[in-house]
């Protein structure tokens, strides 16, 4: 009976590598981060959690596994700004691993939109020793995960942070001439509109409390460059592919995520006309969730390794 109970607590849709795939060990998080504690109780089973309504319970937690799990000693964010899921953005950057498969030595990374949080770096730093560069339009979310970078002796010397300066642009005035990157990331704004994102939130809490709610509070955050775009996900990935064409001789991947399955098709017909040598599609789930990790090159197989590394600055 109890091997039957913790098979069913096992998370087998995460990554195999992903650390989260157990139930959240309460007792071991508090350790490591104490204010915790405080958040925790039992819930209808009689287990223990947290109330994962509260925005305030979710940061603790996140800075409990970040603390525990990725030697993180700082990780603070600015009123209102994302908390991210941290086992989710945890997947996404082990099956990058996957795809760059061999190449995984001296690996060189570009998060379009790092955000106030700095999560990709973070993970792929402090799980693959990678190396990143963290672009973003919003001077505060720059300037907050740079506190980060500064405050946690793990990511010294391995990420470097770029204010985008250019007007309706995500490569443009980011990459560097001559400058070289193995792989690229993304995690795009979902939603068209402030209405469209509330909407969804809205949703998605009305779900999970079987009930109707009045005002939506985000409890994992989110300011609207990172919640919506004019044009949504579609759009945007839409820019990304067309000047990912632009850059191809500076980045031997590139990737983001896609929350919205049909849009899927039209990406596909775009990668095809901007003549992408191979494009992989990846499902990913977290709970009820299911997101698509989409990702192009246009460096032929058998170049790939030689791909030219000495040009990385």
């Amino acid at each position: 009976m109890l091997e039957n109970k913790k098979k069913l607590l096992l998370k087998t849709n995460l990554h195999p590598r992903n650390l989260h795939r157990e139930r959240y060990d309460f007792k071991l998080l508090s350790t490591h981060f104490p204010p915790l504690s405080s958040y925790i109780k039992e819930n209808d089973y009689g287990d223990e959690s947290i109330d994962f309504f509260n925005p305030l319970a979710v940061l603790a937690l996140n800075q409990a596994l970040l603390k525990c799990y990725y030697k993180i000693d700082f990780w603070e964010l600015p009123p209102d700004y994302l908390c991210p899921p941290i086992p989710g953005r945890a997947d996404y950057i082990h099956y990058l691993a996957d795809i760059l498969g061999d190449s995984l030595a001296d690996i060189r990374c570009l998060d379009i939109g790092v955000g106030a949080n700095c999560i990709y770096p973070i993970l792929g730093i402090a799980t693959y020793n990678w190396n990143f560069v963290g672009s973003d339009f919003d001077s505060i979310s720059i300037a907050n995960a740079q506190k980060i970078a500064n405050s946690n002796s793990i990511l010294k010397d391995k990420l470097e942070l770029r204010l985008q300066t250019t007007k309706n642009a995500i490569f443009h005035g980011i990459i560097k001439e001559g400058e070289r990157f193995d792989i690229t990331l993304c995690n795009p704004p979902f939603h068209c509109s402030a209405n469209d994102a509330e909407k969804g939130s809205a949703r998605k809490i009305n779900n999970l409390k079987k009930q109707k709610i009045g005002k939506v509070v985000l409890n994992f955050g989110g300011q609207s460059n990172e919640l919506w775009c004019d044009g949504g996900e579609e759009k945007f990935v839409l820019q990304l592919i067309s000047e990912s064409k632009e850059f191809a001789n500076s980045c031997l991947w590139f990737s983001t995520l896609i929350s919205k399955k049909e849009h899927l098709k039209n990406l596909h017909k775009a990668l095809g006309k901007v003549n992408a040598l191979e494009v992989k599609t990846i499902q990913m789930s977290q709970g009820n969730k299911i997101s698509h990790l989409l990702a192009w090159t246009f460096v032929a197989a058998s170049k790939r390794k030689s791909f030219n590394l000495t040009t990385k600055n």
